[in-house]
């Protein structure tokens, strides 16, 4: 319980950190927002086939799943190399607080910054594109599910990949790539079947691909299934999926994290 409370009063000051450090948190928050905005303006009005779905509606559950995408793995492996370069992390290591309470706090801090991301997003989409909300208890459900099992999920990969670039100055440079490349490959930007097969079979092994896949499920009705490449949204394998993801992330992080620059003590 010490350890909780420790860990819940982090949640605040990695909030304060996140908030001062402007060019990331307009990074976070606007990108997602100036993507749909983009493609949303083009495309927009366009349907999918003879389906009756804009590319708008399509568009928005890819941009949520990639918002858990930049809340948690893009922002933590970008900014946790940077803490552990200016010796942020060596004096934490260094007082008395659980280490545990140290990645409760980024986790809490991710998810109250993808609370705010999405209130963002529905907002533009509903008031500029049309978008419509879900509204059965099976929808919301889902979305608040598929939402905090990717979070987890995610959290965990960033700060388990956050050992990667030796400087900070660098991460984003080994951080950004990724990222596109599994938004290009998990239907984020294309609809997901008409990708090559190749590209499935790529995107499959990823969480993005089935948290893009699940909120479809939560944004378009229930006859967009049949859009999909199984015919289903698969929300059972995905949950099976994201907590696979999720005890793989923290296996990751636990072995693989470093409080200290390699070749440093």
């Amino acid at each position: 319980m010490n350890t909780l409370r420790m860990g819940l009063g982090r949640v605040g000051i990695e909030l304060k950190q996140f908030f001062r450090d402007k060019e990331s948190a307009v990074f976070n928050f606007l990108l997602p927002m100036i993507l749909l905005v983009i493609f949303g303006s083009v495309f927009g009005g366009q349907e999918l086939g003879d389906s009756g779905i804009t590319f708008s509606q399509y568009f928005v559950a890819g941009m949520i799943a990639s918002g858990i995408l930049y809340t948690s793995f893009q922002n933590l492996a970008i900014s946790i190399p940077m803490e552990r370069e200016d010796g942020t992390l060596k004096r934490l290591q260094g007082t008395p607080m659980p280490r545990a309470a140290f990645f409760i706090g980024k986790i809490g801090m991710v998810f109250v910054a993808y609370v705010a991301q999405v209130t963002i997003l529905i907002a533009v989409g509903v008031l500029f594109f049309g978008i419509d909300l879900p509204t059965t208890s099976f929808a919301i459900f889902t979305f608040i599910w598929v939402s905090v099992l990717g979070l987890i999920a995610w959290t965990l990969l960033g700060i388990a990949y956050s050992v990667v670039p030796k400087q900070g100055r660098g991460a984003a440079a080994l951080v950004s790539p990724v990222v596109l490349v599994l938004q290009f490959t998990s239907g984020v930007f294309f609809v997901f079947s008409d990708l090559p097969q190749w590209m499935q079979n790529f995107a499959s092994l990823f969480p993005l691909k089935w948290l893009t896949q699940a909120m479809r499920s939560v944004f378009l009705p229930d006859t967009a299934a049949a859009m999909e490449v199984n015919g289903s949204f698969e929300l059972g394998l995905t949950a099976l999926v994201l907590v696979i993801w999720i005890i793989l992330g923290a296996i990751l992080a636990t072995v693989f994290f470093r409080w200290t620059p390699r070749g440093k003590s």
